[in-house]
């Protein structure tokens, strides 16, 4: 067979010139690829070298990532775009070539997400992780998902297969497990508020209820844990810690104490006008206590009540009690000193003869 004749031979259709021409296309996109990936990854490489960052190093990964596979089905499809080729072997060329676009974007896509959950967790302390990572994890996991169920519509709809009723099974199929798990799903939800609202985190000392209150120690996604302060551990849902009005003691600048005392009746005048001026110097003589107020504040039914608000410039609990209990001492010590006696409730009976 001479060179004409070869160039003249029907093979599937198609001549040996567009066979030769579409060979010469692969090979030469093939090569074309390969170089450029070279080429890239190079030149990325010597830039990341002059770069604090890793996000050179992200894209360089990138690049790494793009596999043989998917330079050779590129080349493929596109050196067979010079044939004529029957509609069973065009369409398998096509589906191998969707396949490994739809994949190849992805595993890119999946990585990005990667880098950006790893981004997440490391702009944050250790506690904060202890919180995040959970919820970036199955958030990253549904993403995940998600691409995958967007991709197989992709290919799905590109071989003619009407996806609008297969879309329209998997809202019913949705509706029907979220029913059944609406419970699940709803904590769920509610981590991820938690996480995007930040209300509290592992550490915090939060009260839930009267009876519910603790140190937080881990937020999970459907349940957070809540150490009392007698030891006991609390599971509370999420669903329910959203649901309620959570106080959160660590989140206080300072902490405000009101207290009452009275004392007797008799009591002389002037004694009663220098209490108020007493109350102020202990209090003030306490480190990082602040005075607000001290008020002769109503003629009890068997005592003279005086009311005394103040603050401590600290949130910890620790420090605001060693301050109230040095407080009291000292208001002991010095109305034992001026013989000013405290009221407690008495009564008193006339007996007629």
């Amino acid at each position: 067979m001479n060179i004409q004749s070869f160039l003249e031979y029907q093979l599937l259709g198609n001549a040996g010139q567009q066979w030769l021409l579409a060979i010469a296309t692969f090979v030469g996109l093939v090569i074309v690829f390969k170089i450029f990936s070279s080429m890239v990854i190079a030149r990325l490489k010597k830039a990341s070298e002059k770069t604090e960052t890793d996000i050179d190093d992200f894209f360089i990964g990138l690049v790494n990532n793009v596999k043989p596979p998917f330079y050779f089905f590129v080349a493929l499809y596109a050196a067979t775009q010079l044939l004529e080729l029957n509609g069973l072997v065009g369409k398998i060329i096509f589906g191998l070539f969707l396949f490994t676009i739809v994949y190849q974007a992805i595993t890119i896509l999946q990585r990005v997400i990667d880098y950006g959950i790893q981004k997440i967790l490391m702009s944050s302390g250790e506690e904060d992780n202890q919180d995040k990572e959970g919820v970036v994890k199955l958030i990253g996991q549904i993403a995940k998902a998600v691409l995958w169920v967007v991709g197989a519509l992709m290919i799905f709809s590109n071989f003619g297969i009407d996806v609008t009723s297969l879309i329209a099974g998997l809202g019913i199929g949705g509706i029907a497990i979220a029913l059944a798990l609406q419970n699940v799903l709803g904590d769920l939800f509610a981590s991820f508020s938690i996480f995007l609202d930040k209300p509290f985190k592992v550490g915090d000392y939060i009260s839930i209820s009267p009876t519910e209150k603790g140190t937080v120690e881990k937020v999970g996604i459907k349940t957070t844990r809540v150490r009392t302060l007698q030891g006991q551990q609390l599971v509370v849902s999420n669903k329910k810690l959203t649901d309620s009005s959570v106080e959160n003691f660590r989140r206080m600048d300072k902490r405000r104490m009101t207290f009452v005392f009275g004392v007797v009746y008799e009591t002389p005048i002037e004694k009663l006008k220098a209490i108020p001026s007493m109350i102020t110097d202990i209090i003030e003589s306490v480190e990082k206590a602040k005075l607000d107020r001290v008020n002769f504040k109503t003629l009890g039914a068997s005592s003279l009540d005086f009311e005394v608000v103040f603050t401590m410039q600290t949130p910890e609990y620790p420090e605001y009690m060693n301050a109230q209990e040095k407080i009291n001492f000292a208001i002991l010590e010095k109305f034992e000193k001026e013989k000013i006696e405290f009221a407690y409730p008495t009564q008193t009976l006339f007996v007629k003869k």
